[in-house]
């Protein structure tokens, strides 16, 4: 979590997949500073993810302020939607209709490349 603040004064997310248990500071926590801290214009998009998807978990992230939430294992088709649910934030690739979601380098393995910005 405390890391998650420090990347955010360094660069400009436009989505974070945040755990939701972590060291030093949870998700939950490291969620709240970001919604307090950042100015409006530099909120990202914030998707909850946790190994530990009990009855009520969706609702505290949400509480927190999380866009969305996804439970471990993550299925594609789950994290897929989510993201879809990011789109507004970058501009279509007119070859596949599709708005990327994430910077070229940051979009995690088995991610279909239309998440991907062209270079």
């Amino acid at each position: 979590g405390l890391e998650v603040l420090e990347a955010l004064d360094r660069v400009r997310y436009d989505v974070i997949l945040m755990d939701v248990q972590m060291p030093e500071m949870d998700g939950l926590m490291a969620t709240r500073r970001v919604r307090a801290e950042l100015p409006e214009a530099r909120q990202p998009r914030i998707i909850a993810m946790t190994a530990n998807a009990m009855q009520g978990d969706r609702e505290r992230c949400l509480e927190a302020g999380m866009d969305d939430y996804l439970s471990k294992p993550v299925r594609l088709e789950d994290l897929d939607q989510a993201l879809r649910h990011c789109l507004p934030f970058k501009t279509t690739n007119p070859a596949s209709g599709v708005r990327a979601a994430c910077p070229p380098n940051s979009v995690p393995r088995g991610v279909p490349n239309e998440y991907k910005e062209s270079v």
